[in-house]
């Protein structure tokens, strides 16, 4: 009898874990997980922009070293909360989220929207299992309610954007707050008995998971009166209604003793919080600017009842149709309701009927657990955002519906009728469906792979793209514009300019072919050709302003007049091209007209705000001209639109050149992060460690960069400088000759090494060889005055005066101002004249000259080292033009 029990054992544990529940389960949640990325992948590609700058990059509490506590006393930018100027945010635990970012993974965006996708998939998945445990009888409807949440189009600015975490964390810490307090309370026996708290551990961490959403964002803290309600009116309604009609009130206390306990600890513990909030506020609420929330500025309470009652209407049709969605909705973008006759009052009429219908339904049906539920998750998270208590910094902000749409989306799958407004935002994928599918319809049709080809192509399947622009070939040989992207497409030069020039014999007058070809010609020397294809470019093409760009480069090595010709014309026919004004700046810069080109740099950012480049050429021709805080704020400014090397590397050398050590460090630390193979962003930041007086720290990146490119000139010259500063002339000898070994073409190097050479012997006392390295020094470069100076200064030791004042006189004429030579010279003229005058000199032949002044130079730390300085021009010579029309 035993043994057959066993064996059945045995045949029954596998099949525990291939239970059909638990793999249609798993299967329901890796889809819901799938749709999440698919919706939300393409935003790991973004930037950090907008408020993702001030709460990340310039937010002091997130940077690396900083003092967590500052955290918990500052707001989510990084003020103090008692400050005036404080937006009273307070949300210490998305903050510390934001620090792990950049501790595991830097400043790279990357890191940041991944952790923001994993997250709304967390939620998501969390969504269904709640409404499977405690919403809906039927788990398909806890499934459609997920999915709807997981695709619709108004979570993009809370998923997409970074701060949009605040508002995705304190959801999913929300839904954990309610399914801890509902295992807290447990399940009644009967129908008729309220339910007993059966678990104080569980209640406790619904309270700590509560304040921890309140403390990533502050309408975390509604979690605890949708608990509460969900108490009393799911929980406990049919117990409470079966006893309200034959019992006393003595009894029905009794009976909802349970209840009311923890009614009054979620009542006590939410007091208590609040109050200990408003005192880290400095009992002050924040200040905003009536462009921040114009209608709570009205002096007529008329126009902020109506427009505060709009606002609710129109946050209920962003949800029921993102039709438009904006990541801001300020400055006008939703004009103020003044009038009772306003027709936008009708939205907010039908509202109020819809809404009071739930309500009723709720209130007389038994079986509304559904509409309840979802009227509490749409209603009580939105409280803190509708003016309703205080007042908000915002008129419509999309993020913070993130979790009243989990109500939202738990009516519409109850209703199953509205579940159409998912279909929004798939544009992108419907495009695709309609190219393929025309392709599949119409496969001889030259036009539709041709069209199919340009999208593949705008979405980087090059590949792809160039099979369908060679079928659409094959089919109609004669398509310019075809053979014109196919060159685009091509690495080969030789292959590109065959599929230009086939473009041109279809059609002559094809002006992105003309550039195209124009461009690759100048690129390989063949100025002449490539001259005469841009001019015709420009001539069928009069409005394209790229055109003019390159062929004003082309003019710009030695033609300037007919460079600057070319920019004036086309400026007079691209007023609006940012690109040009910035190139034409770059133009003037190199001509030295320095005050136009900063008035076409600024009109290049006025023309795209978002235009870098021109910033950062702006800030090198401030910071050229000695004006650094212009010039650090115009870095700062691009440094808002992206966080780039171009960018950091010239805000670092200004902080080095101006002394602020620690802040080019940190610039050069985040460059190296987002560059981490570059040498000379590593050269760099070792040369700022020396400056600081971390020699220790800047030897040792410097070997590190030694061991890894050998052949690093300027990194043997500032290991040179790293040990001369520190005495060690030996080592610093030592690391010039390395430098010297390396056998650099630039005979202006090798000159400057054999000075630093010189330099090092003199040091050591060790004249003669510092002499022989003078000399090399002056026959590689001879206009090195410092060089025959030093070389007058060690004859005029040795007691050689005519050679000395030779070399002295040889240097006066290369520096003819130097107040250096004039004074040796004339400490050379007084000891010639005693000795001629037959006074005999106490110290002896040498003493006359122990206090000469002597040009050290390379002893010091070199200049700094600071990668792609000159001014950048835009898209003068980039990727090929491609045509999108048939």
């Amino acid at each position: 009898m035993t043994a057959p029990g066993r064996e059945k054992k045995v045949r029954l544990q596998p099949r525990v874990t291939v239970r059909p529940e638990a793999v249609r389960a798993a299967g329901r949640y890796a889809v819901l997980a799938a749709l999440c990325v698919l919706c939300y992948g393409n935003s790991l590609r973004g930037e950090l922009v907008h408020d993702d700058v001030w709460a990340i990059i310039n937010n002091p509490d997130v940077r690396p070293g900083s003092s967590l506590g500052n955290i918990f006393s500052n707001d989510f930018w990084g003020k103090r909360m008692v400050d005036n100027t404080s937006h009273k945010s307070y949300r210490p635990l998305c903050i510390l989220t934001f620090k792990l970012n950049i501790l595991l993974g830097g400043t790279t965006p990357l890191y940041f929207h991944i952790v923001n996708v994993c997250l709304h998939c967390a939620v998501t998945c969390l969504l269904m299992h709640t409404c499977e445990r405690y919403v809906f009888e039927d788990s398909r409807l806890a499934f459609i309610t997920a999915l709807l949440f997981a695709v619709h189009p108004v979570h993009t600015e809370a998923v997409s954007g970074i701060v949009g975490r605040a508002d995705v964390l304190a959801c999913l810490l929300f839904l954990l707050t309610f399914l801890s307090y509902i295992r807290g309370v447990g399940v009644s026996v009967s129908e008729d008995s309220v339910p007993s708290t059966v678990s104080a551990w569980s209640l406790f961490t619904s309270l700590m998971l509560g304040t921890c959403a309140m403390l990533v964002k502050e309408t975390g803290i509604t979690v605890f009166g949708v608990c509460a309600l969900y108490d009393a009116l799911v929980l406990c309604r049919k117990p409470l209604i079966y006893h309200m009609s034959g019992s006393g009130l003595r009894d029905l206390l009794y009976i909802c003793s349970p209840f009311i306990k923890r009614a009054c600890t979620l009542f006590c513990y939410v007091l208590i919080i609040m109050s200990f909030r408003l005192w880290l506020m400095g009992g002050s609420m924040p200040l905003f600017s009536e462009q921040d929330n114009p209608a709570s500025f009205s002096p007529h309470l008329l126009t902020r009842i109506l427009t505060y009652s709009y606002l609710l209407s129109f946050n209920a049709w962003l949800l029921l149709a993102p039709i438009v969605l904006c990541y801001d909705w300020q400055v006008g973008s939703i004009p103020l309701v003044e009038a009772v006759g306003d027709v936008r009052n009708v939205a907010t009429v039908v509202l109020a009927v819809v809404m009071v219908a739930l309500c009723l339904h709720c209130i007389f049906s038994l079986q509304s657990r559904e509409v309840l539920v979802g009227m509490l998750f749409l209603v009580f998270p939105f409280i803190p955002a509708s003016n309703l208590f205080f007042r908000v910094g915002f008129v419509v902000a999309e993020r913070v519906l993130y979790m009243p749409s989990m109500g939202y989306c738990i009516l519409v799958a109850h209703g199953l009728g509205r579940l159409c407004s998912v279909v929004g935002r798939w544009g992108t994928t419907v495009l695709r469906e309609k190219r393929e599918s025309g392709i599949q319809t119409l496969p001889h049709n030259a036009k539709v792979h041709y069209n199919y080809a340009n999208f593949l192509k705008d979405t980087g399947r090059h590949q792809e793209a160039i099979h369908h622009y060679t079928t659409a070939l094959r089919l109609y040989p004669r398509h310019a514009s075809a053979m014109n992207n196919l060159g685009t497409l091509t690495r080969s030069p030789e292959e590109a300019e065959r599929y230009y020039r086939k473009a041109l014999d279809i059609n002559p007058q094809h002006n992105r072919a003309l550039f195209n070809l124009g461009n690759l010609l100048k690129s390989q020397g063949k100025e002449k050709e490539a001259e005469a294809l841009l001019r015709e470019s420009i001539r069928f093409g009069p409005h394209f302003a790229d055109a003019y760009s390159s062929l004003a480069s082309l003019y710009a090595e030695e033609r300037f007049p007919e460079a600057n010709e070319v920019y004036l014309k086309g400026i007079e026919n691209c007023p609006d091209s940012s690109d040009l004004h910035n190139n034409y700046g770059v133009f003037l810069v190199d001509t030295g007209e320095g005050e136009l080109a900063a008035a076409h740099y600024q009109q290049a950012v006025r023309l795209k705000p978002a235009h870098y480049v021109a910033m950062v050429n702006l800030g090198r021709l401030l910071r050229s001209s000695n004006e650094n805080k212009k010039a650090e704020s115009w870095y700062k400014r691009a440094l808002q639109v992206t966080r780039k090397v171009d960018i950091l590397t010239p805000l670092g050398a200004l902080y080095y050149n101006t002394g602020r050590y620690e802040e080019a460090l940190q610039v050069y630390r985040e460059a190296a992060a987002l560059q981490p193979d570059s040498t000379d962003i590593w050269l760099a930041l070792a040369q700022v460690l020396a400056m600081a007086g971390r020699t220790k720290e800047a030897e040792k990146m410097t070997l590190d960069i030694i061991s890894r490119e050998g052949s690093c000139i300027e990194c043997y010259r500032l290991l040179s400088a790293i040990y001369s500063k520190r005495g060690n002339f030996t080592e610093a000898l030592d690391a010039l000759d390395r430098a010297l070994q390396q056998n650099p073409s630039d005979l202006t190097v090798r000159a400057e090494l054999y000075f630093s050479k010189g330099n090092q012997l003199r040091e050591m006392n060790q004249l003669d060889r510092a002499f022989e390295s003078y000399k090399l020094a002056v026959e590689l470069k001879p206009d090195q005055s410092q060089a025959w100076m030093n070389m007058g200064g060690i004859q005029h030791i040795k007691g050689d005066y005519a050679a000395a004042r030779m070399y002295y006189q040889r240097a006066l004429l290369l520096s003819p101002g130097s107040k250096l030579l004039k004074e040796n010279l004339a400490k050379l003229d007084r000891l010639e004249r005693r000795l001629t005058g037959g006074g005999v000199d106490q110290h002896g032949p040498t003493g006359a000259a122990s206090s000469l002044v002597w040009i050290r130079g390379g002893g010091h730390c070199p200049d700094l080292w600071s990668p792609k300085a000159s001014h950048q021009a835009a898209g003068v010579n980039g990727p090929g033009y491609y045509d999108k029309g048939w």
